[in-house]
């Protein structure tokens, strides 16, 4: 991921920042004092938590387990790579009755995420016969509907494949005793709200259920709610919503030179494993044939890319053999890949709470990230709702060595279009009174924020009588 530089050039280094957020230290993740034997978990499922590499639990593994043990449904909230996985599909694991189909239909909001859940119970469940299965679109039904054939007890997908399953008499929901929903807070959103009411007024009403997410907005929570039965919310957040070990920063930018600046991170930095996210499917494409033909080689993600091709840029991802990915936000829910180092913004989100699901692809498992976001002038106020939302400022980041290119001519018509368009607006104004205008004597800035202090009322003033009480009668 490099590429030929002048001779003259030297070292890149930005300048020195302030500290980068950095959150607490690895124990707010993890519950120290327990173990996973203590938690009630079985002589199987404790191999594989062993096989695996874990020690102790997180936070939100130790808090959820028992209470899921227990047959209580959970609200569950924690920060994006604490386990929360683990925290449902370990009890989940436990209770499930072997040779019984669908007895846990887990739902996601995309298909990598649901593709991520599968292989992740497959593993923690490997010392068990259970068997997962992840059903999405964009795999053919025929062969979906022949490993349902299978009778597995653990289904895994996203809402429009699942109900299409079970409409044509596939998938039936009259097993299911566990119904689980990842991502909670986009899935009771209003794109999927519908299927989620059709699916789980399906299920059986004496089902244990279990909705988790890295945020939860009261509205969400006051929906959520009418799915359950008297659930339990644990929360493990903390102060701040962000990945315990993901340094922050902001690159200030006009967006004129975004490309130009993601190119020279990406050359001058030389991450390992970068990820960077754009709000518009075109913005993917479009930096992906820019980086490649600046000699970078990366690959794009979106919705609209074939699943065969998206399945192809995982592999890729996952045997190490890609170290940029260009991934619209779909990605930002189902991508779990060890080793990223960076994840970059090139487009802020919109929704503030994107950012958080964003950066948390990084800092996994405990380790070390970095999260750059590229941010331009029209931009500041959505960085400041994204800083109230983590309650921690975003440092920034310059890089002297990046030379800021000229204002292109097709974006200065554009500014001057709509200068004009703004006098004109205040020309054609009728309430506009030059007499209300300050002469430059008489500017006192210690009065009045700018200095602008009227010295008389405007001409025109709305005039009129307010009926009183005491007129009506």
């Amino acid at each position: 991921m490099t590429e030929q530089t002048d001779s003259t050039s030297t070292t890149h280094q930005p300048t020195d920042p302030p500290d980068a957020h950095v959150g607490a230290d690895a124990d707010e993740i993890f519950a120290r004092n327990i173990t996973f034997e203590q938690l009630g978990l079985s002589k199987s499922l404790l191999e594989s938590v062993k096989s695996l590499g874990y020690t102790c639990p997180t936070q939100i593994q130790a808090d959820m387990i028992p209470i899921a043990l227990k047959g209580r449904d959970i609200l569950g909230q924690a920060k994006t790579g604490t386990g929360k996985t683990a925290a449902f599909g370990l009890p989940i694991l436990q209770m499930v009755t072997e040779g019984i189909p669908g007895q846990v239909l887990i739902l996601a909001p995309t298909r990598e995420l649901a593709i991520q859940i599968a292989k992740d119970l497959s593993e923690i469940g490997q010392h068990t016969p259970l068997k997962v299965l992840p059903i999405y679109g964009g795999q053919r039904i025929h062969t979906q509907a022949e490993r349902l054939e299978q009778r597995p007890e653990i289904i895994v997908g996203t809402p429009g494949r699942v109900m299409d399953m079970n409409q044509r008499g596939l998938l039936p929901f009259k097993n299911v005793r566990f119904a689980v929903l990842d991502e909670v807070d986009r899935m009771l959103d209003i794109g999927f709200r519908e299927d989620i009411r059709k699916i789980l007024g399906k299920c059986p009403r004496d089902r244990q259920t279990i909705f988790v997410s890295a945020t939860i907005s009261s509205d969400i929570e006051r929906l959520a709610r009418s799915y359950m039965r008297n659930p339990e919310k644990i929360v493990t957040t903390g102060g701040s919503l962000t990945v315990v070990q993901v340094r922050q920063f902001h690159l200030p930018v006009q967006a004129w030179d975004k490309r130009r600046l993601l190119k020279h991170l990406l050359t001058h930095e030389e991450p390992d494993l970068t990820l960077v996210f754009c709000r518009l499917k075109r913005s993917v494409d479009d930096l992906v044939r820019y980086l490649t033909k600046a000699g970078i080689e990366a690959h794009g993600i979106h919705g609209d890319l074939p699943q065969s091709k998206r399945n192809a840029v995982m592999q890729k991802m996952h045997r190490g053999q890609l170290s940029v990915l260009i991934a619209s936000d779909l990605a930002s829910r189902g991508l779990d890949i060890d080793g990223i180092t960076h994840v970059i913004n090139y487009d802020l989100p919109e929704d503030v709470e994107m950012y958080v699901h964003r950066i948390g692809r990084t800092a996994r498992a405990g380790r070390d990230g970095v999260a750059w976001s590229l941010v331009t002038p029209e931009q500041g106020s959505l960085l400041t709702d994204i800083e109230v939302l983590i309650n921690s400022e975003i440092p920034k980041l310059e890089y002297p060595d990046f030379k800021p290119g000229p204002v292109p001519d097709d974006h200065k018509r554009v500014q001057e279009r709509e200068q004009r368009r703004i006098d004109e607006l205040r020309a054609k104004n009728r309430f506009r009174s030059t007499d209300f205008v300050i002469k430059p004597g008489k500017v006192d800035r210690s009065r009045f924020p700018g200095g602008i202090v009227p010295t008389r009322m405007p001409i025109k003033r709305m005039h009129g009588r307010i009926s009183s009480g005491r007129r009506k009668r």
